[in-house]
């Protein structure tokens, strides 16, 4: 990396010295940028400042040092703490910090009334891949499309950056979007191993099986779009609801074999269940997405 590299990277702002914030504070400093970092314990920066951040004495004073600031703290309440009265006007907020999609909208409304310009993230990854050439994380973003291709290479340094939309709360909805289908899976992996851990299989052994099985199944997610996109839950379906229904016999009755719990089961097939009584047996699993919108108010 040559002087003029240097010069020409963006300098930054950062809020937030944890696992995440340093790892990203990490990977714009190995990229060459001037970074500041604020933590509200000052000791969690001082390893930062041993590899060339600067260090405020206060979130306001972080804010002060640069043009881009970005916040990934512990929660939306710490975003709101930590500028509570800092100078926003005229800066570009970035925030990294998990929250809600309401409290993306909120926040951006809130930073618009204090003169920045705003971007809310949604981090796809973990610490250790962050700054980790093809590791597969990304960051979603949304807000200020301005912001957004302005900072697009700065952004993309620590991760890939993924543009969402305007709408400031879609960012979170994609992230918590994607959490929730991984916690349906790990359910389902759970119960897997539940299932044949008092036998003589071993995990390890079983653990082929059960990727190969599950990475068979994901392109099931674009038939689900299709069908949702074109309102007929009918096409294409291979095992239909009543089928499944019917199965769900023989899944439960080896769990009672098994002496393992079907709790994490049986809420998915109860929504199986009701849809099958409104008559809907010859769809497959999409029309579930019914049962749960507004509330769960379709299924009443």
């Amino acid at each position: 990396m040559t002087d003029n590299d240097v010069v020409s990277r963006t300098p930054l702002t950062l809020l937030g010295a944890g696992a995440m914030g340093t790892a990203l504070a990490r990977a714009w400093l190995a990229a060459g940028h001037q970074v500041t970092v604020w933590n509200r314990t000052p000791a969690r920066a001082e390893a930062l400042a041993a590899e060339g951040a600067a260090v405020a004495a206060s979130a306001a004073e972080a804010v002060a040092a640069n043009r881009l600031v970005i916040a990934c703290l512990l929660d939306d309440a710490s975003v709101g703490e930590a500028l509570e009265g800092a100078d926003l006007a005229g800066r570009d907020l970035v925030n990294l910090t998990t929250g809600t999609p309401a409290q993306g909208r909120t926040r951006a409304a809130w930073a618009q009334a204090h003169g920045a310009r705003f971007l809310d993230g949604g981090i796809m990854a973990v610490p250790p891949m962050i700054g980790a050439a093809d590791s597969g994380g990304y960051v979603f973003y949304s807000g200020s499309p301005e912001l957004f291709e302005e900072h697009r290479d700065t952004l993309a340094v620590p991760a890939g950056a993924r543009w969402v939309g305007a709408d400031p709360g879609f960012a979170a909805l994609h992230d918590v979007a994607l959490l929730s289908a991984m916690s349906g899976m790990f359910a389902g992996i759970t119960h897997a191993f539940a299932l044949i851990r008092p036998e003589d299989i071993a995990p390890k052994d079983f653990a082929p099986l059960l990727m190969e099985w599950l990475t068979a199944m994901a392109p099931a997610v674009h038939q689900t779009a299709d069908q949702l996109e074109s309102g007929d839950y009918t096409s294409n379906v291979v095992s239909n609801l009543a089928m499944q229904v019917a199965g769900n016999t023989t899944l439960l009755r080896t769990a009672e074999e098994q002496r393992v719990s079907p709790e994490l089961l049986t809420p998915y097939m109860a929504l199986m269940e009701r849809r099958l009584a409104q008559g809907h047996g010859d769809e497959d699993g999409t029309g579930i997405v019914e049962l749960l919108g507004h509330g769960g108010a379709a299924s009443s």
